[in-house]
Parts: structure tokens; sequence; C-alpha cells
């Protein structure tokens, strides 16, 4: 398809845009191949446009190029492949031009365009962009490229403040690559006309000690009443919320395969476990008592020994099969699957707002969860090494003695003034 033939039936290709959902460009990292190695194939660009052109291509080869580079963090890979996924969809679809043709005002539309995408391009929940149909992967037809929260969609201004560094990375890699002679995000002036200036960081959301208590009693009931399934999720809850560990932290990648042998024992007879997290930094966390018997229980329904022995390889958390590995998705799914649970019994005995939050929870609140009721009763650097914070200005995040007095000292007024 002629690039200038498809900027001729513009107005006809957006408005068929805005009513449909586009297809997912860029698949996992287990299936992509090095682009700078072998071209992207012309299959990404029809799947999109519907037909192909040379400056189409040339764009995803760019941008398949620049993703890639970011192998090594399958974080920043994932955050990176979502931003230009938005991007190249509406460049191309809504906009009807390419990335040289993009300029200062283009990327202004696409912010707004991002805060307020039509109804066609949000979906309800998180899907895989590809699936294996028959040895082939083949685009999923449930996946957007948006994502609401109970049918509401919103973007926050963290969000926003991502969407502008990845952009501004990207562009700036163009430029260095010669495909465009100027950043046109660096061009902007008011960024802060996209991005509300808050006050201070929101603090993290965590559960109350009840939702985090049904949460554990729901994971216990589901493991012995579904074991195959839900034996391994209550030992991811319980390492989120003891060892404050990430979701990304149970999966294998190219850098780091977790496994049961990251579980050591120091001279003292102290118990720790090892790991590679974000910014592939390794860091060493301390394992209570309880996490221990968490670590028991999943090895005795694996068929392992009762701890790890040194020098053992068996994966941290399998998947289909015992010796299987596990996808972050399928964690996820796994412990929703125990959110809703807790709910419906909270629900059950009445407590609804609780409930509520409970269907909305992600798996990465247990990480804050854990490290919140933690801040009270250990030192922050402690904290900040177990949990991997750069600063320990994240931790002092946690710390939630001065919102409390704040509220606190609001509570003297009154609707009718005390007179005098």
């Amino acid at each position: 398809m002629d690039w200038l033939y498809f900027k001729r039936t513009k107005q006809m290709s957006k408005d068929s845009a805005l009513k449909r959902a586009p297809k997912p460009f860029f698949d996992t990292l287990e299936h992509m191949e090095n682009p700078g190695s072998r071209r992207v194939s012309e299959d990404g660009v029809e799947r999109v446009l519907g037909g192909c052109s040379e400056q189409a291509m040339e764009d995803y080869q760019m941008a398949a190029e620049f993703i890639y580079t970011y192998r090594g963090s399958q974080e920043t890979f994932r955050q990176y492949r979502k931003t230009l996924e938005q991007l190249l969809a509406w460049t191309w679809l809504v906009n009807g031009k390419s990335l040289r043709e993009t300029q200062r005002q283009d990327i202004e539309k696409f912010i707004e365009f991002c805060v307020n995408p039509p109804r066609a391009w949000i979906g309800r929940t998180r899907q895989v962009r590809f699936r294996d149909v028959r040895g082939k992967r083949v685009p999923n037809r449930k996946w957007r490229p948006y994502c609401s929260r109970k049918g509401q969609y919103a973007v926050s201004a963290g969000t926003l403040r991502t969407c502008f560094n990845t952009l501004g990375s990207f562009f700036n890699f163009l430029v260095e690559e010669a495909y465009i002679l100027q950043n046109p995000v660096k061009r902007m002036r008011q960024k802060s006309k996209f991005i509300m200036t808050e006050q201070e960081a929101p603090p993290p959301r965590v559960l109350s000690t009840e939702q985090w208590h049904y949460v554990l009693d729901a994971a216990e009931e589901l493991a012995d009443f579904e074991p195959k399934n839900h034996e391994r999720t209550l030992f991811v809850l319980s390492a989120m919320f003891c060892m404050y560990l990430r979701i990304s932290e149970f999966v294998e990648s190219d850098r780091w395969r977790p496994n049961m042998g990251h579980f050591f024992r120091d001279a003292h007879g102290r118990w720790w476990f090892k790991t590679v997290g974000k910014g592939n930094k390794e860091r060493t966390v301390s394992v209570c008592g309880d996490m221990l018997e968490a670590l028991k229980r999943y090895r005795r329904y694996r068929g392992l020994t009762g701890l790890p022995l040194p020098g053992e390889n068996s994966v941290l958390v399998h998947g289909r099969s015992k010796s299987g590995t596990l996808t972050t998705t399928r964690i996820r799914q796994l412990c929703k699957q125990v959110f809703m649970h807790a709910a419906w019994n909270m629900r059950a005995e009445g407590k609804i707002e609780d409930a509520e939050v409970l269907e909305v929870t992600t798996p990465h609140w247990l990480r804050h969860t854990g490290i919140s009721f933690d801040v009270p009763h250990r030192p922050l650097h402690h904290i900040r090494d177990d949990a991997g914070h750069s600063s320990i200005r994240t931790t002092n995040r946690y710390i939630g003695a001065g919102l409390a007095e704040r509220h606190g000292s609001a509570q003297y007024k009154s609707v009718r003034l005390a007179l005098k």
C-alpha cells in the first residue's frame, strides 16, 4: 500500500480506526527476533494498516530496534513496548503520518489522545498480545492498547510522566540514528499542562490488616481445595508480603533464572534469598520465620526436601508441570482469583467497601503492604535494602505517621463553628 494513498484516504481511515481496536505490534521477548540482525517482517505493518508501505516498515524497524535494546530488563521492555504500540497505532491510523513527519504539535495531540482514547481502544482486563494457535503466534482479538479498571478509564500523572520519558528516549534514539533531525518532545515547552503537579508523592496502595488476613485465608482455602494451582499462589503471596518481591522476580528472564537454590543459610544459621530486580540490580533479602514455613509447605507439595539444599536448581515457582516455569501473566491470573475469592468472602459478611478494594487489587499491592506493615518495627535502611529501593526517600513514602497527624489535626473542625 502506497503511503501517499494512505494519507489521501486519511479521514476515512481515521473514522474506521476510532471505531475498532488496532492489532498488537510486538510479541514477548521470548518470541521476538533481534531486529538488528534480521529486519522485521511486513506482517506487523500489514496487521495494523491492512497493507504495507516502505515508510511504515522503516518506522516499525526503528521502533523494534529501540525496544530490543532494553531486553536486559523485562519491566522496561514491557513499558516501552506499550507506549510505542500506542504511539505507532495513533501515528499511522489516527494522525495519518509517519514518525519522520511527527512534530511537536503531533506529540501534544497524542498525549491528549492517551488521556481520552476511544472506547474501542480500551480493554476491561489486561490481555496477552499473541496466542499460540497450531504452532503459530496469532494476535489476540481481546487485546487493547489501553486498559480500564472496573469499566472506568483514567490515566494518572505518573503514567503520563512515564509516557513522556519513553517518548523522549525514543525520539532521542531516532535522532542519534539519523532517522529524524529533531526530537519533537524536547521542543514541548509546557508539559505541565498535561501533568498535574502533585503536592507530594501519593502513598503506595496497601491493604488493611483485615483485608490482608482475608486474602491470606482465601489463599489457604484455595490451596487446600485446588492445590495444583494455588499451593504456588499461596507461596507467591507470602513471598511478596514477607520479602517484598516484585512479580517479575519470580519469573525467568534472559538475565536471571530464579530457583530454589537462591534461598541459602549463612554460617550463623540465618536464611536469605538472592534475587535480581528492577534496574538489573542484584540484592539479598532477609527471610523471616513465617516465610520459611511458607517455603516448607510449598516444597512439601512439590515433593522436595523441607528446605533448599546448597546448589539446588529447582525452579522457584513451577508452571504447568512441577519443573516448568511460570509467566508473569499467569501469576497475575492466579493472584486475581485469590483477591476475588477474598472479596466474595468480605461481601458475604457485609464488608462491601473493603471488598470493592480487593476487586481492584493487583499483586504489587502486597509488596507495598508488606513494607508498610514493617515500617513501624524495622529500621528504614533494613527495609530499603530488602526492598531494593535505590534511595531511602522511596522507603520514606511508606511512613504513614505524617498523614495520620495531618488528618488528626483537622478533626477539630465542625460545620457549626463554636461561638465564643
